[in-house]
């Protein structure tokens, strides 16, 4: 590809599989899912690629330096393992295509355990949690290194998924006090209108921190309509979404596409 990719190649190549919105307080929005019942055989690997561009967004900086997302492209591939039949591992590598020029932010690490698991011919409930460790260049966070904590919960039968992940974040670097993690919630809610493809809504919404939320009017919040394809070897989520209300990117695209590995 290239030591240099320039943003615009891509675009005119990625902006009509994409059209969006995004997380609001996160100027690396690398991915933007709720994660579900999805976890890798025992000794299967896996890859994803994850995009996503901000045609309408958040111009102001929340910090000096701050790249924001801003008509930016974000292809970050992600590489899974499964470790065992509760147990998955990943490493995302996040790209981020800004001012003419692609560079990487860092990488970050994954453990995904899912105890609970529903019944492949009959449906029902999941629960599980995925912890996440990152590298990732302060421009796009503020501070360099970063842990995650996402709760994944939820329900599946042939017709309806429902899906709901609590996020605590925490800055583990840099000057800034962390008394309490910052919180997200996501949401997720689809119906199969075929065999092979589902129609739903994704919702995000950035509270603040932890028992000290953010007033509703500052919290970010954003609506995604949603498609998602698994007829093998089409496998993949797509989404339009719109910011909810000023301190949210107004649009954003994302697809998640399934590469077979």
């Amino acid at each position: 590809m290239g030591d240099v990719i320039r943003q615009s190649e891509l675009r005119v190549l990625l902006v009509p599989v994409l059209f969006a919105a995004t997380h609001a307080l996160a100027a690396l929005p690398d991915e933007i899912q709720v994660y579900t019942d999805d976890i890798e055989k025992p000794g299967a690997a896996g890859l994803e690629l994850h995009m996503n561009t901000t045609p309408n967004g958040i111009g102001r900086p929340l910090f000096p330096g701050e790249v924001t997302t801003q008509h930016g492209l974000r292809i970050t591939p992600e590489f899974s393992y499964g470790l065992s039949r509760d147990f998955e591992a990943g490493l995302y590598l996040p790209t981020v295509f800004t001012d003419g020029r692609g560079s990487l932010a860092g990488y970050k690490l994954r453990l995904k355990w899912l105890p609970l698991q529903e019944n492949p011919d009959t449906g029902g409930a999941f629960l599980g949690a995925n912890l996440e460790w990152s590298n990732i260049s302060p421009r796009y966070l503020g501070a360099r290194y970063n842990s995650e904590l996402r709760l994944i919960g939820g329900y599946r039968n042939q017709d309806w998924l429902a899906a709901v992940n609590p996020i605590y974040d925490w800055a583990l670097s840099g000057n800034a006090p962390q008394p309490s993690p910052q919180f997200d919630v996501g949401y997720k809610v689809a119906r199969n209108v075929t065999e092979g493809v589902a129609l739903g809504a994704e919702y995000y919404n950035d509270k603040g921190r932890w028992l000290h939320f953010d007033p509703a009017s500052a919290q970010g919040k954003t609506l995604y309509f949603t498609v998602d394809v698994d007829r093998k070897p089409w496998v993949f989520n797509f989404g339009v979404g719109r910011g909810l209300n000023g301190t949210t990117d107004r649009w954003t695209a994302k697809a998640i596409f399934e590469i077979p590995f």
